[in-house]
């Protein structure tokens, strides 16, 4: 069984940055597709940031492009935020999917999910 944890939420002021973090367990990170996916207040979920299980392609939501980067090392996935907006206030989940391409934006395409982290950004 694949656990995923996130960590690193926070308040920050709109312009800053942070970085939020989710350690993988139960599978070797090296086989599982992941991606950020956040949800703001009264909104859907939506595909932030993906990264396949290669690590060799990462993928990003046109909203994030130049101000995000997800990346990964051996047993923990990134996500680098920058440049942030109140827009960007959400609580952010980290989602694993056996081999994925890191490209899947659908959140059924995601088999295991966390239990999120909350980022906001004040104005």
């Amino acid at each position: 069984q694949v656990q995923v944890v996130e960590s690193g939420g926070g308040l920050v002021q709109a312009g800053g940055s942070l970085r939020v973090s989710c350690a993988a367990s139960g599978r070797t990170l090296s086989t599982l597709g992941m991606a950020w996916v956040r949800r703001g207040a009264g909104k859907e979920r939506e595909f932030v940031a993906g990264i396949g299980w290669s690590g060799a392609n990462t993928y990003y939501a046109d909203s994030v492009k130049g101000r995000f980067t997800i990346s990964r090392d051996r047993n923990t996935v990134y996500l680098q935020v920058n440049s942030l907006k109140p827009e960007d206030t959400a609580v952010y989940y980290c989602a694993a999917r056996p081999w994925g391409s890191g490209k899947e934006v659908g959140v059924s395409d995601y088999d295991y999910w966390g239990q999120g982290t909350q980022v906001t950004v004040s104005s």
